[in-house]
């Protein structure tokens, strides 16, 4: 069961944003999906293209560290650290913080650039779902058409993995709804790119504010 005060960043984000509110079923089934994964020991993926390539780095970058709520690390792991660096221990607990396993498939330079030259340059988000992805983990694929090939393919190989897939994409959909490829699709109200795009983030972010709080709130 996930935390209701988890659940409530879903109508705190409607609040702010009164037009999301066409999208409250999925944003709420995507928080316990994300959540439902990491307790069971996952770890989200993501990826897009152009400006969803910069909100995959973003999200893990809000998932990875501390967002709004501190995160001490665990009893065990710190216990952990003491014993294996004792020196360092210190300057590693004061520093250190919890985690929520997080991993973008845009930052791959040399793997994306090397794969793209020899095989396929479509398939490069493909081949690492294949290489990366697990049963249980999680796939956000982000398009704000909906259409992108690249991203199609790693949801279709998500699939293959039996990996959750939670598209977010505009109005339409695109694709990725006509071909009914995500287990959940956030369709935010815009057809315009950019208009989109100022949905998406703090879409993703209250993602990263319900799945912090679920695991590392009071």
């Amino acid at each position: 069961m996930v935390k209701e005060s988890t659940l409530a960043a879903v109508p705190a984000l409607i609040a702010h944003y009164a037009p999301l509110a066409a999208c409250e079923k999925d944003l709420r089934e995507a928080v316990i999906a994300l959540c439902e994964s990491y307790r069971a020991g996952h770890k989200l993926i993501v990826c897009g293209n152009g400006g969803s390539a910069s909100d995959s780095e973003h999200i893990v970058g809000e998932l990875m560290k501390g967002f709004l709520l501190p995160r001490r690390l665990d009893g065990r792991i710190a216990e952990k650290i003491r014993a294996v660096c004792p020196e360092e221990a210190d300057y590693f607990l004061e520093n250190l913080q919890g985690t929520l396993p997080a991993l973008s498939l845009v930052n791959q330079v040399a793997l994306n650039t090397a794969f793209a030259n020899d095989q396929a340059p479509d398939l490069s988000f493909a081949q690492q779902i294949l290489g990366m992805g697990e049963p249980g983990d999680v796939l956000l694929a982000i398009s704000t058409s909906g259409n992108s090939k690249n991203v199609l393919y790693a949801i279709q190989m998500a699939h293959v993995r039996s990996m959750k897939v939670i598209a977010l994409t505009g109005r339409t959909g695109g694709r990725i709804a006509e071909r009914n490829l995500a287990d959940i699709a956030i369709r935010v109200p815009s057809d315009e790119t950019y208009r989109i795009q100022e949905y998406h983030l703090p879409v993703y972010h209250m993602l990263c504010i319900a799945a912090e709080n679920e695991f590392f709130g009071a």
